[in-house]
């Protein structure tokens, strides 16, 4: 399901399509509301129809919205819209890691600079995931 740009989601307007994965394609929107730009995770044509799909989606919005950290992606809104379920989140500009490194080799200090904000990010999830009760839903 490619969202052409001008497509309106509620106050999501589509400006560009930033990628894909195996569940969702992400595009970058513009939020009329607030008048900022954001990413926006919607669920791929191949699962959009599949109620497992966006209840999984939900539980990814429902866990990254607990999370209030630099070097995560913060979540603004989960919703459903003309039939399209998606999370509107927080929009960084920039490279992809897999981009960089399609540039040719990274220098040493930037790689390990990139690590430690991963593995920062990493740590901040699996506290929160830590600190629920066993068995409480995401």
């Amino acid at each position: 399901m490619s969202l052409a740009a001008g497509t309106r989601l509620g106050p999501y307007e589509i400006t560009s399509r930033i990628g894909a994965g195996g569940m969702g394609e992400v595009y970058l929107a513009h939020d009329e509301r607030l008048d900022r730009d954001v990413a926006l995770k919607v669920l791929a044509a191949a699962v959009a129809d599949d109620p497992a799909s966006a209840s999984r989606l939900r539980r990814e919005a429902r866990a990254l919205s607990r999370l209030n950290h630099p070097n995560i992606a913060a979540v603004y809104d989960f919703d459903m819209r003309d039939g399209i379920t998606f999370i509107a989140m927080e929009y960084v500009s920039g490279l992809a890691v897999g981009d960089m490194a399609g540039q040719g080799a990274l220098a040493e200090d930037r790689v390990l600079d990139l690590a430690l904000q991963l593995a920062d990010g990493l740590v901040a999830a699996h506290r929160e995931a830590e600190a629920r009760p066993r068995g409480q839903p995401e």
